[in-house]
């Protein structure tokens, strides 16, 4: 890598990183409250940075952005349930990393073997969203089956699993057509551009 293509990626990295700082913090624009939830805009971020600079850089901006999750759970939590499970890393920093790492080595599979950057965009936003809503909803259910986080879902222990699949089935599923729509709609043409300029 030469030193310009240094440069040029340690920009694009900061200007992804400052992205995600001002959607963390602006109220309505990275998070939108609902009810103990919050549904997250800040997983398109991080999928567009692995996308276009690599599942490595992806990962960093994904980190990013959970260890903001991780220290607003003690500040200033989005949520009513954000204290109850993401004061724990592993729920708020983990999943966002490993956005970055699927959607990233998704999106070289792809166009590996299919030759469409288009779909490989399309699959590795799903692939980013899924990664998200899945691993903090499967590690809330596995270190948090506590009456007080049921509690903050508005039902009681042995109802945590359904409410959970629930919230699949809808926040999921919300932030996955999101990031289908957006991903492919901003990647497709920086990805020209960056071909047309042999970069």
């Amino acid at each position: 890598m030469t030193r310009h293509q240094r440069i040029r990626r340690n920009t694009l990295r900061a200007i992804f990183m400052a992205i995600i700082i001002l959607q963390d913090l602006v109220p309505f624009f990275g998070n939108i409250p609902l009810g103990p939830l919050s549904i997250t805009t800040l997983h398109v971020t991080v999928i567009l940075a692995a996308i276009t600079l690599g599942p490595g850089e992806g990962a960093i901006i994904g980190g990013t952005w959970g260890i903001l999750t991780w220290i607003r759970a003690f500040v200033a939590p989005t949520s009513p349930l954000a204290p109850l499970v993401f004061t724990n890393p592993l729920v708020a920093i983990f999943p966002r990393i490993m956005i970055g790492v699927v959607a990233g080595y998704l999106f070289r599979l792809v166009v590996h073997y299919c030759h469409s950057q288009r779909l490989a965009a399309i699959l590795a936003a799903a692939a980013g969203a899924i990664t998200n809503t899945g691993l903090v909803l499967g590690l809330i259910y596995l270190f948090y089956r506590t009456p007080a986080v049921a509690h903050a879902y508005g039902v009681n222990v042995s109802h945590l699993l359904p409410a959970l699949l629930a919230i699949m089935a809808t926040n999921g599923l919300a932030e996955l057509l999101l990031a289908v729509i957006i991903v492919p709609l901003i990647t497709l043409p920086v990805l020209e551009v960056r071909r047309r300029l042999g970069q």
